[in-house]
């Protein structure tokens, strides 16, 4: 049987750094202005975080720094915060919710 002498060319360098150069060109990316933008707490939240306006990513941490500080963490599932008195306002009355759930209902108590 007679075999293929052929093979298939092999991609220009020239092209893999025209894609290189392209990306490293590009805009680098802006900070998002609506997480830096100050919001207002609720009087419920503002028992927890303090009554000073601030950015949403210090609010989500102070939130974290509280829950870890009280142990409300849920010990099996680390996905779940268990509320306290102060949290359950917040949390719309429930006794635990899921981080990701933390975030949107913690949301609802900013201005």
């Amino acid at each position: 049987m007679p075999t293929s002498d052929k093979v298939a060319p092999k991609k220009s360098p020239a092209k893999a750094q025209d894609k290189k150069a392209a990306k490293t060109t590009s805009a680098k990316r802006e900070p998002n202005a609506g997480f830096m933008k100050p919001v207002q707490p609720s009087d419920d939240l503002a028992a927890i975080i303090g009554s000073n306006a601030m950015p949403r990513t210090e609010v989500t941490k102070k939130v974290w720094e509280y829950i870890k500080s009280n142990n409300l963490q849920d010990s099996e599932n680390k996905r779940n915060i268990n509320a306290d008195d102060k949290l359950k306002p917040i949390f719309g009355g429930k006794k635990t919710v899921s981080m990701f759930e933390m975030t949107k209902l913690v949301n609802a108590h900013l201005k």
